[in-house]
């Protein structure tokens, strides 16, 4: 059983501080905080009424943009209601449970989203060097597996995170600088030893993040070679805007994440409430972007969604 040592008064509470140093400016913060988290929403499931009304567009690659959707809707659900609970309302009470709960969610959900990606980056090497091949290569079945095979791994790093830091002792100091639970923020308010927790922590972000990136940058490589080998101008600028959205995306995911994990742990010299602001806007402008980009760039999507949207 882990046993926290926090405030005598109220040994089971988290605060969360919100972002320290502008806190007079919290109700400012918040209106384009909710704009982009509506914006979002509104994005990520028109995605995903569309997919699921038009059977035209159940295939792999709209499949795999559903996933992406249903995760980017979860990590800013997880995130932005209650920032924006500790701004309007200073609700900034968290249970150790909910805390611990949240960061499994966040920290799960992100691994899970980077599995999407190299699910994707292989899907447009396919489409792009093995044509012929692509409808027998990628089912829809085999993307279903696919995906719960990230999701499984995910669980499966993620979840010593939260036990890991069950087991240190928090003292004096309950007060989280931040807007949400996330793992080292957590972790240095203990009193004990966290060697392990960082270690950890930045062993899950390279085999995550680093292997991802890796397997990406490889199916890139492989796609690239194989553009380059094309003859006519039109079917090399159709083979590259295949990639673009899908490059815009990664680019834009894992910038914002590599950014706030290195910042954690190595960024003593960033100012907290410019960490804070960049870490929440992770949660905010890929989920509120990532529907825009493919809406865009993907013709098939973007007619489909037109029809939706300008229906009378």
């Amino acid at each position: 059983m882990a046993v926290f040592n926090l405030t005598p008064s109220d040994p089971s509470i988290f605060i969360l501080a919100g972002i320290s140093g502008l806190e007079a400016a919290h109700m400012w913060i918040s209106i384009p905080f909710s704009m982009l988290y509506i914006t979002g929403l509104l994005g990520n499931f028109t995605v995903l009424f569309v997919v699921w009304k038009e059977e035209t567009l159940q295939k792999p690659m709209y499949l795999l943009l559903c996933m992406l959707a249903l995760t980017d809707i979860t990590t800013s659900t997880s995130v932005v209601p209650k920032t924006l609970c500790i701004f309007w309302f200073n609700m900034n009470g968290i249970t150790i449970g909910g805390c611990l709960t949240q960061m499994f969610f966040l920290h799960g959900v992100s691994g899970m989203q980077s599995a999407i990606i190299v699910t994707m980056a292989f899907d447009r090497y396919v489409a792009i060097c093995k044509p012929l091949r692509y409808d027998s290569i990628l089912t829809n079945a085999r993307i279903a597996k696919l995906g719960l095979l990230g999701l499984i791994r995910s669980v499966l790093l993620v979840l010593p995170l939260p036990l890991l830091l069950s087991r240190l002792p928090f003292c004096a100091n309950n007060v989280i600088p931040h807007t949400y639970c996330e793992h080292m923020a957590v972790a240095k308010m203990s009193c004990g030893d966290i060697t392990v927790n960082r270690m950890y922590g930045l062993m899950v972000t390279f085999v995550i993040l680093g292997l991802d990136l890796l397997l990406v940058f490889f199916s890139y490589g492989l796609i690239s070679r194989a553009i380059l080998k094309i003859s006519s101008k039109k079917a090399y600028k159709k083979a590259l805007n295949t990639c673009t959205a899908h490059i815009c995306v990664m680019l834009m995911s894992s910038t914002f994440f590599l950014f706030s994990t290195i910042t954690h742990r190595f960024g003593q010299g960033i100012a907290p409430h410019i960490h804070i602001i960049l870490a929440n806007l992770h949660f905010l402008v890929p989920p509120m972007l990532n529907p825009i980009i493919y809406g865009v760039k993907t013709k098939e999507l973007h007619d489909k969604m037109v029809k939706y949207i300008c229906r009378r």
